[in-house]
């Protein structure tokens, strides 16, 4: 649709809001901006009927209640209007822990790639007189990541019951495999990304994290033939799923530096190099990233596949090994690469 008649029918629908009165095709062609005619027109009275019948049709089709009728018996020519009470939503109310889980809902994807559509929602929720609260201590949530290139196809998938077909790798196989699967949910757990579903190549429920896919996610025209089950609970699979017994990790940090990975500490021990933390993890990849997030302020020691996967970060950002640090020489595999390092445990 032209610009030019988009504007012409926001118009012509403010102008039967306006009144209750029926109003003609005569005064809406003198009001309603757009329906000028052509100088160089033969027969503009035929050109204004078939732009205002064309407009109508339209607004009949995007479901906008139409009205024809008369004011009184006296008028001789039909006119339109659209009634109010047809044409508004209904009062929208919400109970306040309803208002309080929108709330969240907005703090929580205001990283994600549906930022704009959250933000929009609470827009209109708030003109439309609804407060939306938040509950207690929600400043204190951190911002829910939704980087994932893959999570707006599954999301899309899950609401239109789609099958998908994308590339999995497995943490114990650096081979990508081939999964199709009917999408139940997507979730979010420990700052992982996961889709649940029916993979109809193992014939049974399973869940994938979303930074393992490889490459795109296709989305099939077939329709999902399975539903997600009244009794399974996706974030206890999810858990079970990837549960790995707690493991022990010491970083070192800059004094008064790695907030995030200090609030994760069960024991910070003080050094002249720095602190040293000690710390329970049980997902290598996430810890990984914390420490190469934190720059040259932050230094794996043990154990020894930390080390590794901070390396392997800092390369893939670098494009290269870093380079050892002429200060730290005497330390087993301690680098620095750019704005991070990386120690060796000892």
């Amino acid at each position: 649709m032209a610009a030019r008649r988009q504007q012409r029918l926001v118009s012509l629908v403010l102008c039967l809001l306006s009144t209750r009165q029926y109003i003609t095709a005569d005064r809406i062609r003198d009001t309603v901006e757009g329906y000028e005619v052509s100088e160089d027109s033969t027969n503009p009275d035929e050109a204004f009927k078939r732009s205002f019948e064309r407009d109508k049709a339209e607004l009949r089709e995007l479901g906008i209640p139409l009205e024809t009728g008369r004011n009184s018996i006296f008028d001789t020519e039909d006119g339109y209007r659209i009634a109010r009470q047809d044409f508004e939503l209904p009062p929208i109310e919400f109970t306040a822990d309803e208002a309080a889980a929108v709330g969240l809902a907005g703090r929580l994807w205001s990283t994600a790639s549906l930022a704009t559509e959250a933000r929009t929602a609470l827009i209109k929720l708030r003109a439309a007189g609804i407060e939306i609260e938040e509950p207690p201590g929600a400043d204190a949530l951190p911002p829910l990541p939704g980087n994932e290139p893959a999570l707006p196809d599954l999301v899309a998938a899950v609401s239109e019951r789609r099958v998908v077909q994308f590339a999995h790798r497995k943490q114990s196989s650096p081979a990508p495999q081939k999964r199709t699967v009917e999408p139940w949910g997507v979730l979010s757990w420990r700052g992982r990304w996961y889709v649940v579903g029916y993979d109809r190549g193992r014939g049974d429920v399973r869940s994938f994290r979303l930074d393992r896919i490889v490459g795109e996610v296709r989305t099939l025209t077939a329709v999902a033939e399975t539903s997600r089950p009244e009794d399974l609970d996706m974030l206890e699979l999810v858990r079970g799923d990837n549960h790995q017994p707690d493991q022990l990790a010491r970083v070192r940090v800059a004094p008064g530096r790695g907030g995030q990975l200090r609030r994760q500490a069960r024991q910070v021990d003080s050094t002249p190099a720095g602190d040293v933390l000690t710390l329970d993890y049980r997902d290598l990849d996430r810890l990984a990233g914390l420490v190469a997030g934190a720059g040259a302020d932050a230094v794996a020691l043990e154990p020894p596949e930390l080390v590794t996967a901070v390396i392997a970060l800092l390369e893939g950002v670098t494009g290269g090994p870093p380079s050892v640090r002429p200060e730290a020489r005497d330390e087993p595999a301690v680098v620095a690469g750019g704005a991070a390092l990386a120690g060796g445990g000892r």
